[in-house]
C-alpha cells in the first residue's frame, strides 16, 4: 500500500514542540522535522540499488532499537547550513536515519524494493550545552524520541 498522502504530527520532544512531516512523491520522499517553524537545512539521502535492506518493516516504536543505516549510504546537503560542524554532523545523523526508516518501511510504504531518495529538511533548537565530543544527554533523548515518533508514523501506514 502506498501512502497517497502527507503524514504529519506534533510531538513534544524534551519540552520543545516539534513538528513532523511525511510526504511522498513519484520520485522521492520528503520528511521535515523542525522546532524552529522553518525548513532548515535539506539533505538528499539515497543509496545505491544493489545494497541489501532489511524489509521487515518499522520496528515497534516503544523499542530503542533502530535500524542501522546502510554504509554506502549517500548525502548530499542541498541548501542550508549548520552553524557549527557539530550540527553538520547531527543533521547528517538525523538524515541517514530518517532515510533508513523510510526504507525499511519496506513494501506497505515505497512499493516494494523502490529506493526512492529522500529528502530530509532539519530545523532544531540547538542546545545550550557544550559537548566536546558527541552527543549530549538532550540531543540523544530528542534523536530517539523524533524517530520513534516517525516510526510510529510510518506503522500507521502499514
Amino acid at each position: 500500500m502506498l501512502i497517497n498522502s502527507s503524514q504529519a504530527c506534533v510531538q513534544i520532544i524534551d519540552g520543545i514542540q516539534t513538528d513532523l512531516l511525511i510526504q511522498p512523491f513519484a520520485d522521492r520522499v520528503f520528511v521535515q522535522i523542525t522546532q524552529l517553524g522553518k525548513v532548515g537545512s535539506l539533505i538528499q539521502v539515497s543509496i545505491p540499488t544493489t545494497v541489501p535492506l532489511a524489509s521487515n518493516g518499522v520496528s515497534d516504536p516503544s523499542e530503542h532499537a533502530l535500524p542501522a543505516p546502510p554504509a554506502a549510504i549517500q548525502l548530499m546537503p542541498l541548501f542550508g547550513s549548520a552553524s557549527s560542524e557539530h550540527l553538520r554532523s547531527l543533521y547528517s545523523l538525523y538524515a541517514a536515519q530518517v532515510a533508513t526508516l523510510i526504507w525499511c518501511a519496506g513494501g506497505h510504504m515505497l512499493g516494494g524494493s523502490d529506493r526512492r531518495s529522500v529528502i530530509v529538511g532539519i530545523a532544531l533548537r540547538q542546545s545550550t550545552r557544550t559537548v566536546e565530543e558527541g552527543l549530549d544527554e538532550h540531543e540523544r533523548k530528542t534523536f530517539h524520541e523524533t524517530m520513534q515518533a516517525l516510526a510510529s508514523m510510518l506503522n500507521k501506514c502499514n
